[in-house]
């Protein structure tokens, strides 16, 4: 069976070499870099399982390096940054980024977050019947969505909260259940980051993401999805 991959992204030499020996006691094979610029390019060349990406970087920030590889293809990205402010955990995610890591952290949590997303990431999807609504195509199964006659690009988290409400039509999810169904675990302060996932869904789903059609919020518990038309 061939091991998950991960690539490591941070200039801290100490940190990279602590995620690197917890990483491959776990049994992943780790390519470790220290520059964004460098980042990009192993990141297309070895193709990694799952990225863990610092923010601060020397030449190109995490930020730019996770939009730039949110362009090619939807590896999962942990982030990792010094800065505890909310603002920054949010651009993360509204960039495209899966989980978000503040230091300092424990290295084991940061590998069991990773075994988690990919985990549902690959994790065989009951059999479902794509899922029409106006000029939107939901294939659970096949991991695509479509509007109208082109396909939307979701990073794995933003389909896997999809998938959850658009298999459960007008059945309302709070912020937690969404959290440990896509998560399969909870911690402090995620809840709030379901929200920037939303946004983004909303942001390319909807014509108006301001006025939602699909993905409705119920003020006080949570989302749902709008019941699927019977066309």
């Amino acid at each position: 069976m061939t091991p998950n991959s991960v690539m490591i992204v941070d200039d801290d030499e100490k940190l990279v070499a602590l995620l690197k020996t917890y990483f491959e006691k776990a049994g992943f094979l780790t390519y470790t870099v220290g520059d964004g610029v460098t980042a990009l390019q192993i990141a297309r060349q070895r193709k990694p399982d799952i990225i863990v990406l610092d923010l601060m970087l020397p030449g190109l920030d995490g930020w730019e390096v996770c939009r730039k590889i949110r362009r090619d293809n939807d590896t999962p990205i942990i982030m990792l940054t010094a800065r505890d402010e909310e603002s920054d955990r949010l651009i993360g995610l509204e960039i495209g980024a899966d989980d978000y890591v503040t230091k300092p952290f424990s290295p084991k949590e940061v590998v069991a977050r990773a075994k988690v997303i990919l985990r549902r990431t690959r994790k065989e999807v009951v059999q479902h019947e794509p899922i029409q609504i106006g000029d939107l195509t939901i294939d659970v199964e096949r991991y695509r969505v479509v509007r109208g006659d082109k396909t939307v690009e979701l990073t794995p988290t933003e389909f896997k909260i999809l998938g959850i409400l658009a298999t459960n039509a007008d059945k309302v999810f709070s912020r937690l259940q969404i959290v440990e169904q896509t998560q399969g675990y909870s911690f402090d302060g995620y809840e709030r980051t379901i929200d920037a996932h939303i946004k983004n869904l909303r942001r390319k789903l909807e014509e108006n993401p301001k006025e939602p059609q699909y993905i409705q919020t119920v003020y006080g518990i949570g989302y749902k999805f709008a019941g699927v038309s019977d066309e």
